[in-house]
């Protein structure tokens, strides 16, 4: 069956959060001075591990943590207490700095293959919709780097009040982009969430989350593995 809309995941799939060296320039550790090659390092390692900082969340937190994705303050609040109980040597205002890097367009590093596979969509007739389990819009990451125009839809969980695995959140993308969904594909980096599309017929293809440079063609590979890209 012919492809006649794609529904995209963000994070993982598109683009993939990677803090470099400068993110810790000009941060402080607890007694105010500037923080050892030491502490910078396991800052960096604690923003990207796959539980991230929450593993040493306060008890009072955790319900809120499970619905971060559906509110931005909650998401902001939650975090921000993630980072201040992960016993790193961080001064004060030191993790709100942080988690306002987090959320700036340029901090999301865009796969090599992104712009191509959605200008593909794109030549092909094909509309696209981004979906993810997000806490802010990320539009701006698509201006920062010139692609916005190549995407149809946006499907955020903050915005929606739903997020994935919840078939809703897939239904919704569909219904934006007119197609049904056995006409649907989803392309994203978790079987568990992403793949619950293929519950109301959506195909599936899964890409795996790895660095940006590590991973350079997965996208259009899934593309060409549904007869879209040559």
């Amino acid at each position: 069956m012919a492809i006649r809309g794609v529904l995209l995941d963000y994070s993982g799939t598109l683009f993939r959060l990677e803090p470099g060296a400068a993110w810790v320039d000009g941060l402080v550790g607890h007694d105010g001075a500037a923080l050892d090659q030491i502490a910078r390092d396991s800052l960096l390692v604690s923003l990207t591990a796959p539980v991230g900082p929450s593993a040493h969340l306060p008890p009072e937190f955790r319900a809120d943590w499970a619905r971060r994705d559906l509110d931005s303050d909650v998401h902001r609040s939650v975090s921000i207490a993630a980072l201040r109980a992960a016993g790193l040597d961080i001064g004060p205002g030191v993790a709100e700095t942080l988690y306002e890097r987090v959320r700036e367009p340029r901090s999301w590093v865009p796969y090599p293959d992104t712009a191509d596979a959605l200008r593909i969509l794109q030549g092909a007739g094909i509309p696209v919709a981004v979906g993810g389990n997000i806490a802010w819009d990320v539009r701006g990451a698509f201006e920062a780097r010139g692609i916005a125009e190549l995407v149809d839809e946006y499907v955020l969980s903050y915005a929606e009040g739903v997020v994935k695995p919840d078939p809703k959140i897939f239904l919704l993308a569909c219904d934006r982009l007119g197609v049904e969904p056995d006409w649907a594909l989803m392309i994203g980096d978790s079987v568990e969430a992403d793949g619950a599309a293929a519950t109301l017929g959506c195909r599936f293809e899964r890409v795996e989350p790895r660095p940006t440079q590590a991973r350079p063609d997965a996208l259009i590979s899934a593309l060409r593995s549904c007869g879209i890209a040559g």
